[in-house]
């Protein structure tokens, strides 16, 4: 047998291989079983105690970016700065409370939503934004200058 020959039976058997692993693979995550009622409970339990602690962590990041903003404030305030007053956020909807998308009662169009025309620039029913290119480049001819230049310009006002 030559090299050629031992390449080709290599890279064979590694093909083989390959699709041994891979039928392997699919066979092993089509038998899994569904989980148990006490499985599905337990990890009912531990995504409420993840979102508890994550609730407990969002208002103590709260409570010291309040105490740091405070601090700032009574600093600056102290050395002469002009501060304006802390705006009011309101706190964030959960995803319970956002049923629908906004202005759409039920998550359905509305009437006067359905009725309003599509202005859209790459359906052509819209006028193209300011930024757009109107054409291609033109190519300069042969021989121009670049129009970069290299190097620091002389500055001969001064």
């Amino acid at each position: 047998m030559n090299g050629t020959d031992d390449k080709r039976a290599h890279a064979a058997r590694n093909k083989l291989l390959t699709l041994a692993l891979a039928c392997a693979a699919a066979t092993a995550h089509a038998a899994l079983p569904p989980p148990t009622p006490a499985q599905q409970e337990a990890a009912a339990a531990k995504k409420a105690a993840a979102d508890a602690q994550a609730a407990k962590d969002k208002q103590k990041l709260g409570a010291s970016m309040d105490a740091l903003a405070a601090r700032w404030r009574a600093r600056a305030g102290a050395q002469g700065w002009t501060t304006h007053a802390p705006v009011a956020i309101a706190a964030a909807a959960s995803p319970t409370q956002a049923a629908a998308p906004a202005g759409q009662p039920d998550g359905k169009l509305t009437a006067a939503g359905a009725a309003a025309p599509i202005k859209s620039e790459k359906l052509g029913t819209a006028p193209p934004s300011m930024d757009v290119k109107a054409g291609p480049t033109k190519a300069e001819p042969a021989g121009t200058p670049p129009t970069v230049q290299k190097g620091t310009p002389k500055v001969h006002n001064q």
